[in-house]
Order: structure tokens, then sequence, then C-alpha cells
């Protein structure tokens, strides 16, 4: 599955981003939005949709917007932060008084 297959939204009200494949739910990130920060706290993929690049898309997709919107991000999600560890060109989004915390 690639991530074409996958459709990207922001729920606002639920403070969080959904990611859904032929117009199901798959998974999501939850967050809470700062003054200058976007603060990841949970990221899940639904079990039907495990194994199929979900939680990667999520995350390339919510650090993408982060970026765009140009605020840092507060890994608190351990999937999140995982992400940024591996993939180092976002390690520049998290929030520089907090990057030794999360050891990025």
């Amino acid at each position: 599955m690639s991530n074409n297959d996958i459709v990207f939204t922001s729920n606002e009200a639920a403070h969080r981003y959904e990611a859904a494949i032929d117009g199901k739910l798959a998974g999501y990130a939850e967050y809470n939005l700062l003054t200058d920060a976007i603060m990841f706290t949970h990221t899940e993929v639904l079990p039907e949709f495990e194994g199929k690049g979900v939680g990667s898309g999520i995350a390339k997709h919510v650090l993408g917007e982060a970026r765009t919107k140009g605020l840092h991000v507060i890994p608190v999600c351990q999937f999140i932060a995982g992400y940024i560890r591996k993939h180092r060109e976002y390690a520049d989004l998290v929030r520089p008084d907090i990057q030794r915390a999360f050891k990025i």
C-alpha cells in the first residue's frame, strides 16, 4: 500500500489527524496545539490496517504539516519520537529546549 492510497484529514474538534483508506478510519495522531508548537501525544493504527505503512504515513504527514505551518514539534508520542530519530530530516522540527530529553 502506498501513501497515495491513504487520505489524511485534520479533525480539529477531536485534536487529531486522521488517516483513512477506502473511506474507513485506519489510524490517527492525537495532538495538543500550543502557541508555537504542536505536541503529539498518541498515534494509533487500527488493527486491520497494521503493517500497511499507515503509521509511517501518518508520521510523515503530520511532521510535514508542522513544517508547513512553522510549528515546532514536541513528540510525547513514542511512535512520533522514534520516527524522528529514524528520519533525521525532521529533527530540526523538535523544539530546541526539549531535544535532549527526547534523544533527538
